[in-house]
């Protein structure tokens, strides 16, 4: 008798466990999941992009607005051998 509800219990058990795992499963696959996912992937990105522009100090140029300015290359001075 024991024995008998043991197995009842859990087939009970995986049964529930199961039907979540499926109905999860088909959400995500839905168009309506996908659409959830990505808008909750865009709103991340701009929480993560406002995070960074926050902490991105405003007076200064970005590294390529920087480098326009000068026209320096890394390397030896121009007319100058190696060694010399």
């Amino acid at each position: 008798m024991i024995g008998r509800l043991f197995w009842l219990v859990l087939g009970a058990v995986l049964g529930v466990a199961g039907y979540r795992r499926l109905t999860a499963f088909a959400r995500s696959v839905s168009p309506a999941g996908r659409a959830r996912a990505l808008g909750r992937f865009t709103a991340d990105v701009r929480e993560g992009m406002q995070l960074y522009m926050e902490r991105q100090p405003g007076d200064r140029p970005s590294t390529l607005e920087g480098q326009q300015g000068r026209r320096e290359f890394p390397g030896p001075a121009t007319g100058r051998g190696p060694g010399g």
